[in-house]
């Protein structure tokens, strides 16, 4: 067991990656060893040992720390996103004035991009989205744009994908006219009624995950944007940011899919201004409460 451990640290695995492949064996030893079973009795009379749990505390990773990934890793700035957005629109534009192909791919991959932030989704969530999928909320204005569908969430425990309803919020209802286009426009010259993805391309496919990984970093870069974002980073970008408008961390956690609040405080990263206005916010109400001196 730890052969097994060093020799994967030193190929450069990541330390939920080991905890994972740990806590698999030691699974899988427990089910040898239940008395439920007669595996223990087997292996004695065939081979004349039986097994035992090799996973011990001593040389296992414990879970130690709330958050293990790259210190690097952050949300986008307002600023940011815009920039990432505004980019992605001129290359559509682009492509548009010079009449080369590609237009319509490239108006995909920003609208794509545009609903990542905009629900918070994870990739493989974004690119099995379905038309199906389209929902209608409170704000009958926008019509089936009001909210997502999520079939393919991240599934816990071995268990079946996360399903949940992600709302659209009203500071993102500029997504709505964007989406409007893609699917009611611009998606027909791409695929038939017969095709339920929201993202196909041009050879009647689904957009993959890779491929949405690509587009991100080739935009993230010709934005002149800091290399270490990520496409994920635009999940953590909608979970500041919603809090930072002033919803509710359980309203967060629930447009996440988050099992446990603690998840979500580790992808909120709230702006030095948002703390200050928050701060006097408190400090005035605190004020007007004990009146004049």
């Amino acid at each position: 067991m730890e052969s097994f451990t060093v020799d994967l640290a030193a190929a450069g695995r990541h330390l939920s990656t080991l905890r994972g492949y740990h806590g698999s064996i030691r699974m899988f030893c427990e089910y040898l060893i239940s008395p439920h079973y007669d595996w223990v009795e087997i292996c004695e009379a065939q081979f004349g040992t039986v097994p035992s749990q090799v996973c011990l505390p001593w040389n296992t990773i414990a879970h130690r720390f709330a958050f293990e990934g790259d210190g690097s890793r952050r949300p986008l700035t307002y600023d940011e996103v815009e920039t990432l957005f505004n980019t992605a629109d001129a290359r559509v534009d682009d492509l548009v004035a010079s009449g080369r192909k590609g237009a319509l791919s490239a108006l995909r991959d920003a609208q794509l991009l545009k609903t990542v932030y905009a629900f918070g989704l994870r990739r493989t969530e974004a690119v099995s989205l379905d038309l199906a999928d389209l929902h209608h909320s409170s704000m009958r204005s926008w019509g089936r744009y009001g909210a997502l569908y999520v079939r393919w969430g991240k599934a816990a425990g071995g268990g079946a994908p996360k399903r949940r309803t992600v709302l659209l919020v009203p500071e993102f209802d500029w997504w709505v006219p964007g989406m409007q286009q893609w699917v009611e426009e611009a998606r027909p010259r791409f695929a038939g009624r017969d095709l339920p993805g929201i993202w196909v391309t041009e050879r009647r496919t689904r957009v993959s995950p890779g491929y949405l990984d690509r587009r991100f970093s080739d935009l993230r870069d010709a934005a002149g944007l800091d290399r270490k974002l990520t496409l994920h980073s635009l999940r953590h970008s909608f979970a500041t940011h919603l809090l930072e408008f002033g919803y509710a961390e359980r309203f967060v956690q629930e447009q996440l899919g988050h099992e446990h609040a603690s998840t979500t405080s580790i992808y909120a990263s709230v702006s030095s201004d948002y703390k200050n206005r928050l701060l006097a916010h408190a400090l005035k109400n605190l004020l007007e409460s004990e009146g004049p001196q």
